[in-house]
């Protein structure tokens, strides 16, 4: 199966992330993301994961084919700012597809908790256990599976994936506080 992971500029914050990605602003754009999910759910029937932020899930959410699924990445330690409250401490994660479970599989839960990463060089940046997750959620299988990180950033997805050649297991054991 070829699956895809897309960690995109989120709506409204391509400021953010000008100083690495020359269409960063572009991003601000919802057409963009609606371009996005579109080559998403064409190139990638198998299965894909996107991320966003909460504030965008109203806009973003309509644009997916309603097969999609929402998950939650909850964030126990964030950046809590001054004068925004409640915070905001979980981030939307869309996904389609992916192999279907059976009873040979642990069952995946469609949240996921873990701090933020700090001091990666990028805002955003994922923690390996998300990775994990999200790879869970597709059913990603090393041996005969391939994932395509449409927006690697600090490239830690493809890490990840790497990681596993080195492992006995053809799919990944599922993330728990243990395995971390």
């Amino acid at each position: 199966m070829r699956f895809a992971f897309a960690d995109p500029p989120y709506l409204g914050c391509g400021s953010l992330y000008k100083e690495h990605h020359e269409e960063a602003l572009a991003w601000d754009n919802p057409d963009m993301h609606r371009a996005l999910v579109a080559r998403l759910s064409t190139e990638y029937p198998d299965g894909w994961v996107m991320c966003l932020s909460s504030p965008s899930l109203r806009t973003i959410l309509p644009m997916c084919p309603e097969d999609c699924r929402v998950g939650s990445w909850v964030k126990p330690f964030c950046a809590f700012k001054a004068n925004v409250n409640p915070a905001y401490a979980w981030e939307p994660v869309i996904f389609r597809g992916g192999r279907r479970g059976d009873r040979t599989r642990d069952t995946v839960r469609d949240w996921f908790s873990k701090e933020i990463t700090l001091r990666r060089g990028l805002t955003g940046a994922k923690p390996e256990a998300f990775c994990r997750w999200v790879l869970d959620l597709l059913g990603f299988d090393r041996d005969v599976d391939s994932i395509d990180d449409l927006f690697p950033g600090t490239g830690i997805m493809g890490r990840v994936v790497e990681g596993l050649q080195s492992t006995g297991y053809s799919t990944l054991p599922i993330f728990s506080e243990a395995t971390e």
